[in-house]
């Protein structure tokens, strides 16, 4: 087994989904459960087949965004994975129902942070072991930082 790093490409302004599916109607599915919450949202979502043709299926309503997805599948080249990426719209508004659609397994990842995906690989192909989602705590959450993530999800309108 030989471990890889394969960093994934964030949308300027944008965020990713990575996830673990079974079916090959997961991206008509996930493009389904995301224009019936967000119809407004700019998307693409690639999903790589591993079995048949092991093709990497792709849909979505943004040319560049469908074709960020792809890439971002093709480098990870692991069976059974999906990945979102997305502007105008945010993973907490869309990731409860992308975790309701049948054939998805689990969720790896929602983020705009820089992330890197670890890979393994053996003679049967590769999956993937985690995600390296952005940067390590650099301390404790003090009073005013309370405040501050309190302000900050006021002013965003998660919060009243």
């Amino acid at each position: 087994m030989e471990l890889k790093i394969v960093p994934l490409e964030i949308p300027e302004g944008g965020n990713l989904i990575l996830g673990q599916t079974h079916f090959i109607k997961t991206v008509e599915d996930i493009y389904e459960a995301i224009v019936n919450t967000v119809p407004q949202m700019k998307f693409g979502v690639a999903f790589n087949e591993a079995s048949g043709p092991c093709l990497t299926r792709v849909d979505g309503n943004d040319e560049e965004l469908q074709a960020l997805a792809v890439r971002n599948a093709s480098a990870l080249a692991a069976g059974h994975v999906f990945v979102v990426v997305m502007r105008e719209g945010y993973p907490i508004n869309v990731l409860g129902r992308i975790k309701d659609v049948p054939e998805v397994c689990s969720i790896f990842c929602a983020t705009a942070n820089p992330v890197e995906v670890v890979i393994a690989e053996t003679e049967l192909g590769r999956g993937v072991m985690g995600v390296i989602d952005g940067s390590p705590p650099k301390g404790v959450e003090t009073a005013d930082d309370a405040v501050k993530r309190r302000v900050f999800l006021r002013m965003i309108g998660y919060k009243r």
